[in-house]
């Protein structure tokens, strides 16, 4: 819970004082589509795994 409340807080803190309002809203959508991307790669990954992929 520690890690996920820090990860919460520089999230915030990324995002804090930046000046352009189009800035902003851009770079909070691609986070947000990074960490989407990020778990469709890791649900992928899993699921090879699970069902016995052979990474050759």
């Amino acid at each position: 819970m520690k890690t996920a409340l820090l990860i919460k807080e520089i999230y915030l803190e990324g995002f804090r004082n930046l000046g352009n309002y189009i800035v902003q809203k851009y770079f909070k959508a691609f986070a947000w589509f990074s960490f989407i991307m990020f778990f469709v790669v890791l649900y992928a990954f899993i699921f090879r795994v699970y069902t016995g992929f052979a990474f050759d």
